[in-house]
């Protein structure tokens, strides 16, 4: 199990720059609705591949401590620099957090499920939550609203990405992915929660051609290729760059992030 989840912490090695500057930081809304769920501000929330703490420090004023697992050393030295009093940083994985049983009062997966094996997870996150304590997988529906033109030019590019991890040797075996679409049946069929349902919600964000050129460079899927066979998708690359140059030239605009949580409670 350490094997597989150490492979798919691995494909986030050497961009950390890159996903720290544009991903998007955890909307206050998920905040909201688990302390709606749990009733209470939590003591302690764990942050479950948190990356860059981009969603650990949204819980800084709304929890007592927030923990961020993290397994990508490169990852995890960026979230480092976000310690405070109530915020730190572990190396573990999802499924093998070393926290105490009902130590937990919220686990939160911020676009990081769909990485982690879902069984020996879910029982993970059952083991450390408290009784009545909230589990909640936060995802994007890739690529964010912005223009048409980008937005179709972006799934032509991920389209071609998927084909090339289907299909080629040196890619297709270093990673497992687990399907976003059944997180939730995943949750229920657990049979460890005692209800589970899904929300969906939008955030809006400023961005300009850069931000949204690193953006998609930041996916785990393209970084896989840029790494093993990057003449494979290079020009696709470019001309994904010079389109999305073309549409917004130097301004700012606004991108709309789809959201899709899968939340439960223990």
């Amino acid at each position: 199990m350490d094997d597989i989840a150490q492979k798919n912490a691995d494909r986030f090695t050497g961009f950390s720059d890159t996903y720290e500057s544009s991903r998007p930081a955890m909307p206050l809304y998920p905040v909201k609705i688990v302390k709606k769920y749990l009733g209470r501000i939590p003591d302690v929330v764990v942050d479950l591949g948190c990356g860059t703490g981009l969603s650990t420090v949204i819980w800084e004023g709304n929890c007592s401590k927030a923990i961020g697992i993290e397994p990508s050393d490169d990852m995890r030295g960026v979230a480092q620099s976000k310690s405070s009093d109530t915020i730190s940083f572990a190396k573990a994985y999802a499924h093998d957090t070393k926290l105490a049983d009902n130590s937990v009062d919220a686990a939160i997966c911020s676009q990081s499920f769909h990485w982690m094996e879902p069984t020996s997870t879910l029982k993970e996150v059952h083991r450390i939550l408290a009784t009545g304590g909230v589990f909640a997988a936060v995802d994007c529906d890739w690529p964010p609203l912005s223009d048409w033109r980008v937005d179709r030019a972006y799934n032509e590019l991920f389209k071609k990405i998927h084909q090339i991890e289907d299909t080629n040797d040196t890619i297709k075996d270093n990673f497992t992915r687990y399907e976003k679409d059944k997180h939730l049946s995943n949750i229920i069929g657990s049979g460890l929660f005692a209800f589970a349902r899904e929300v969906v919600f939008s955030n809006t964000e400023k961005c300009d051609a850069k931000r949204l050129i690193d953006l998609t460079i930041s996916q785990g899927s393209l970084q896989n290729i840029i790494k093993h066979v990057p003449e494979l998708i290079a020009d696709d690359i470019e001309g994904y760059k010079a389109l999305v140059h073309d549409v917004f030239g130097e301004r700012e605009f606004e991108i709309e992030f789809s959201y899709r949580m899968r939340i439960a409670v223990k």
